[in-house]
């Protein structure tokens, strides 16, 4: 459940459940205008992970070894890392912040259960501890090319932080809060404001209605303009799929030891191209998730996700295809095979590139 449901039904929210049996707003009425708001000022959305805690002289050690990008040291510091299997393959995306004597990382929810318990089977002579404190807090996003000054304008005691992924303490309204810098997952300037639940309530109100004025918005926002932006998700994009497939950058560092998952990612990028990509499609009529995509009358790959772009007001894809199909593809689409040609990613450009975007 959220944290705030009585909030967000106060705005005319409508819900869905999310992978863990949570309850979160999937929109407030009138997305297009909402989504058009966002892109054009601020938007505030609770966000949805599984959040584990990590205690002990040797987490950063732990964490840093089966994950696949360096786990900073520094209090305040922070990164976006991928739990492979042994294939190699993407079990889960992970936000990773050092939080001086503890280290939190955030899970896509319904994964976090199972990945705690994993890894303390496999603590022997470490000093590590884990600890599923999903419950504990709540998470907002703040995006929108005016984020940084929403934030500056109800943040006391300290000023917004600069890098990506790291964070601050400071005071939003009466509530303490962690202040993070994100990857611009929308293409916009980009923040969460981590808080105890006990403190949400008051984030939130303070978020939407002290200094700046925003938007809330919910999962259907949230998934058109990562789109427009060209960020994979996990869900529909990371999921089971190894990252040099999803042109995947920021999460990766190829020079660190990690487990065989790693070694198998390090081994594909060493050899050259992956055997598929992600691309932008621009189809006529919008597709499903999981429409074939089409090279003549030879299948060359499927849609990830689509949507109708609030931005372009026309529909926009995400689809994995051969590396070698061309720009100009097809798709199926309410029973019929629609043209649908590769479009450089992002399908629109905001006021900060998403750092998930894929490169190759």
């Amino acid at each position: 459940m959220t944290v705030v449901r009585g909030a967000h039904e106060a705005h005319g929210a409508t819900f869905e459940s999310v992978a863990d049996g949570r309850a979160l707003p999937v929109d407030y009425g009138r997305s297009e205008r909402t989504a058009r708001a966002v892109r054009n000022g601020v938007g505030v959305t609770e966000a949805a992970y599984g959040v584990l805690e990590v205690t002990g002289d040797d987490r950063v050690e732990y964490v840093d070894n089966v994950l696949s990008n360096r786990v900073p040291t520094e209090d305040g510091a922070g990164c976006h890392a991928l739990l492979l299997d042994a294939q190699g393959k993407i079990r889960a995306d992970v936000s990773v912040y050092n939080a001086g004597e503890r280290l939190l990382l955030f899970f896509p929810p319904g994964v976090v259960e199972d990945i705690a318990a994993e890894w303390r089977e496999k603590v022997f002579v470490q000093d590590v501890s884990m600890r599923v404190a999903t419950a504990e807090f709540g998470v907002f996003g703040v995006h929108g090319p005016n984020a940084t000054e929403k934030i500056a304008s109800v943040l006391s005691g300290v000023s917004t932080p600069d890098e990506r992924y790291g964070f601050v303490r400071g005071n939003v309204g009466d509530a303490g809060a962690n202040i993070v810098r994100t990857d611009a997952p929308m293409g916009e300037e980009s923040y969460e404001v981590v808080c105890a639940a006990d403190d949400a309530q008051s984030a939130f109100d303070s978020l939407l209605h002290h200094g700046l004025n925003a938007v809330p918005f919910g999962r259907r926002t949230w998934r058109e303009l990562t789109l427009e932006a060209g960020t994979p998700l996990f869900d529909s994009e990371m999921a089971g799929e190894l990252p040099n497939v999803l042109g995947l950058r920021n999460a990766l560092d190829f020079e660190k030891g990690c487990y065989v998952g790693q070694e198998v990612v390090s081994r594909v990028e060493n050899v050259g191209r992956p055997s598929r990509r992600l691309v932008g499609l621009r189809p006529e009529t919008r597709p499903a998730a999981g429409a074939a995509v089409f090279d003549g009358d030879s299948a060359v790959g499927e849609v990830t996700r689509a949507v109708r772009s609030p931005t372009l007001e026309k529909p926009i894809a995400l689809a994995l295809v051969e590396w070698d199909a061309p720009e100009d593809l097809s798709v199926r689409a309410d029973g019929d095979e629609v043209p649908a040609p590769v479009e450089a990613l992002p399908f629109v450009e905001g006021s900060e590139r998403s750092a998930r975007l894929p490169s190759y």
